[in-house]
């Protein structure tokens, strides 16, 4: 489990395709602390440790994994948003996130307000039930406040601190960007639409 709150940036220093995997080698400044078989989010994506040498660590995405995330379109050089997973007994600052990436994303647009970002991300038209005004998302792994929620498509407030410790200001208006809804919504939405659809049988 995740909260969402970035401890770090790494950088993405190789990656090797064997079969439908890729592996990734990453460097980061808490490499040092890590242990094979830990957990660590990048952009939101959660992945096993496998390797590690020096200040570069090692994880390996697999076929649905790339298909899922925009991870299969990192080229060397990119930087991730970096959370290890969350410690039992700590404060959870965010909100619950699983690691588990719903869908991609699109910024669709930056504007700057006067010490302020506005995002807006579009997003397919299946899940557009799953924001809500001042509702949770995950946006490549930053755990943020949604602000208006229309079908499509949502737009988030960035404060200056966010913009700076993680890649957001590193992102281009177009690029894709990993979502995960929160997952209190996505129950919700499920039983809903296990209720919508019993009804739908019933009435037949």
């Amino acid at each position: 489990m995740f909260t969402g709150i970035i401890e770090a940036q790494g950088t993405l220093v190789a990656l090797r395709h064997e079969g439908t995997n890729v592996h990734l080698d990453v460097r980061a400044p808490f490499t040092s602390s890590l242990q094979i078989d830990q957990s660590v989010a990048h952009d939101g994506v959660c992945l096993t440790v496998v390797a590690i040498e020096g200040d570069v660590y090692t994880v390996t995405a697999i076929e649905e994994t790339l298909a899922k995330t925009h991870l299969g379109s990192c080229a060397v050089g990119h930087a991730f948003n970096l959370e290890r997973c969350a410690v039992v007994g700590d404060r959870i600052d965010g909100h619950v996130v699983q690691g588990h990436v719903d869908t991609t994303g699109t910024l669709a647009s930056v504007e700057t307000r006067d010490g302020s970002w506005i995002l807006t991300i579009e997003h397919p038209h299946s899940m557009e039930w799953m924001t809500v005004p001042k509702g949770s998302i995950a946006l490549s792994g930053i755990s943020l406040t949604v602000v208006d929620s229309a079908p499509g498509r949502f737009t988030v407030a960035i404060i200056p601190y966010t913009w700076e410790h993680t890649n957001l200001h590193r992102t281009p208006v177009g690029a894709p960007m990993n979502l995960e809804f929160d997952v209190m919504g996505k129950y919700v939405a499920r039983l809903l639409e296990a209720q919508l659809n019993a009804r739908g049988v019933g009435g037949a």
